[in-house]
């Protein structure tokens, strides 16, 4: 998106209807998948979002073949090979999913590099576990000044792996490396997001054996070959909870069309909580605004199937209109509160704690993090400049830009085409007030 500022007007409900895409958490990860089969893989519902046009451009790299019709990609991985460093490194910083290209690729060719990483800086994501996962397959890891290189001279094995934190980035690590390898990979301690479980629908269409029991271990016998797939993305239910806290917090009325309520029981409770009315219906969700206050609500996040951590960022708009003191203890990432500072200068009133503000202390409790959030409300935000920070983070302060008194400037707004597809098509068919800058 070409887009780098736009000037909103603020005070206007957002009203219609918008249709939601496949999950950006999904999606990226079902392309690089497709390097492991022998035969083409057709995905659909892939969202227009720059992180997909990042893993595109990574694959065809790689000599994937990749082509476009409408919403549907088919990726043909007949003529996979080695990319030239120096190209890969045109894609550092651009996104974090280079890292989970090394499974397929080692399997493919038996060698393969990845970029420094990028992404939204909201906290530590190193890639320590990931390189642990490689490792533990048999990969030979060698860190370069320019990224990491990895080699598999006796190809990939089976091992135990057991992860200290459901991370769900070495889940898919775990996922995509051990459907190959020789021998039977037991996986304790990990992620069971619905994206998870889409990629793993996925990778059983290919051939792949796996197996995920209650107590988050998952089993995967590894397979001597792969074949492609044809899949139909899950929804983004983080986009879906965005919008849906826009809706709320400007007093508006908004149908998401393809949102479903399984995938977001947890955010629907959350949102009823704090006065927001919604109905299900067979292709989608209605979310509004009833009327009255808001209500304040505690919500801590946490893995699933808790409250998403990118749902707090949204939410946390609403509930700075709501009436009486709302907590939000962030328990996932560490730093994912610096997106209130531009909210605190729109009027917000908002206090960042160190302290474990939730039912049940954290991971970052006793490390000095600010992880959790006291707002009081309600209050009338007010129009400012803002500089976008993160993908949710800047969504959030173009919700509250929507729901402001007077005009707001967001700069650095491209960050927000990662994971929102066509947002600037859909605040004109909400009828959001705003003009944009190239």
């Amino acid at each position: 998106m070409n887009v780098d500022r736009i000037t909103v007007r603020g005070g206007k409900p957002l009203q219609g209807r918008i249709q939601m895409k496949g999950a950006k958490n999904l999606v990226t990860k079902a392309m690089v998948a497709a390097l492991l089969g022998e035969t083409p893989s057709e995905l659909r519902s892939v969202p227009e979002i720059s992180d997909v046009r990042v893993v595109q451009g990574l694959l065809e790299l790689h000599g994937v073949t990749v082509e476009r019709d409408g919403d549907t990609l088919r990726l043909d991985p007949a003529k996979v090979r080695t990319a030239h460093e120096t190209s890969i490194n045109a894609h550092a910083g651009s996104s974090r999913i280079p890292i989970l290209f090394c499974g397929p690729l080692l399997h493919q060719l038996g060698e393969a590099f990845i970029p420094d990483l990028g992404g939204c800086h909201i906290g530590d994501r190193p890639i320590d576990y990931h390189l642990d996962v490689l490792r533990n397959f048999g990969a030979v890891v060698e860190k370069l000044p320019s990224g990491i290189r990895m080699s598999a001279p006796n190809g990939l094995h089976g091992a135990k792996i057991h992860l200290p934190y459901p991370s769900v980035g070495a889940t898919e690590q775990v996922l995509l490396g051990a459907v190959r390898a020789k021998g039977r990979t037991e996986l304790t301690g990990a992620a069971v997001e619905p994206e998870i479980m889409d990629l793993i629908a996925i990778l059983q269409k290919m051939g792949a054996e796996i197996q995920v029991d209650t107590d988050r271990t998952i089993r995967i016998e590894g397979v001597d070959k792969l074949v492609g797939y044809r899949h139909t993305a899950l929804f983004d239910r983080n986009e879906a909870a965005s919008w849906a806290c826009a809706a709320l917090a400007t007093g508006g009325d908004v149908f998401l069309e393809g949102a479903r309520q399984p995938e977001m029981t947890t955010f629907l409770n959350v949102f009823r909580k704090a006065g927001g009315a919604f109905e299900i219906e067979d292709d989608g969700i209605r979310f509004w605004h009833p009327g009255g206050d808001l209500k304040p609500v505690v919500v801590e996040t946490d893995v699933h199937p808790g409250f998403m951590t990118d749902w707090q960022q949204p939410l946390v708009v609403a509930l700075a209109k709501a009436n009486g003191i709302s907590i939000v203890h962030e328990t996932v990432y560490e730093q994912r509160f610096g997106f209130t500072e531009a909210l605190v200068e729109m009027g917000a009133r908002i206090q960042i704690h160190t302290d474990c503000l939730g039912s049940h202390a954290c991971r970052f409790g006793q490390r000095n993090y600010e992880h959790s959030a006291v707002i009081a409300g309600p209050v009338e935000l007010h129009g400012a400049d803002v500089v976008v920070p993160d993908l949710r983070g800047g969504f959030s302060h173009l919700v509250a830009a929507l729901t402001a008194e007077g005009t707001s400037r967001i700069s650095n707004v491209g960050i927000i085409a990662r994971g929102y597809e066509r947002f600037i098509e859909k605040l004109e068919t909400l009828g959001a007030d705003f003009d944009v800058e190239g």
